[in-house]
């Protein structure tokens, strides 16, 4: 494959595809939601979800795509999974084909400031920026701005523990911190 070789490792946690091997993208320029991390997570979203069926996710920043395919592993209707990393859309474009999920899936490389006006308002949306660089809370004004996140939906941004997490319009619902992470949990105040 062009680019240079895609490494295995991280498993899918639950649902359809639960114990499936992801392809992770070789180097530094990406760093996976750890086991633990991606369990805490979810268990957090579905006792506010409920279910996870039926929803429309998005992945930022996604790597290897690790969250949208747990989301869809336990019954997401749909997820966008955007990155600028080469080998993370090499990475993620694999896990679709090995999970047959292209009906199911839909892969933006490039910048998630990039992204344009919404079609469609979220569920779910699944951020792990680089840690200590500020770029998931200008992602979530920006989104929130174009119509992609409304007052129903969830977001989970991924930091540091270190990084607080402030951003107008919106309400911190929860914050947990697992590992060297801190999940925040976020909503839409209304208008």
């Amino acid at each position: 494959m062009k680019g240079g070789p895609i490494k295995t490792g991280l498993r899918i946690v639950a649902g359809e595809w639960r114990g499936r091997k992801l392809a992770t993208p070789e180097g530094e320029n990406t760093r996976p939601t750890a086991d633990r991390t991606r369990e805490t997570l979810f268990s957090m979203l579905a006792s506010r979800l409920g279910t996870f069926e039926g929803l429309k996710v998005a992945d930022l920043f996604a790597g290897s795509g690790a969250l949208g395919f747990e989301a869809l592993s336990r019954g997401a209707a749909h997820c966008l999974f955007v990155d600028q990393d080469p080998a993370a859309i090499r990475a993620i474009r694999s896990n679709i084909a090995n999970l047959q999920a292209q009906g199911k899936s839909d892969v933006r490389a490039g910048s998630v400031m990039a992204l344009g006006p919404a079609k469609d308002v979220l569920d779910l949306v699944l951020l792990d920026p680089p840690y200590e660089t500020g770029a998931g809370v200008v992602a979530i004004d920006k989104l929130a701005r174009l119509g992609w996140i409304g007052e129903q939906t969830w977001i989970c941004l991924e930091t540091s523990r270190t990084e607080a997490v402030s951003i107008r319009g919106f309400e911190v619902e929860s914050e947990r911190d697992v590992g060297k992470a801190r999940l925040h949990f976020l909503r839409k105040t209304e208008s």
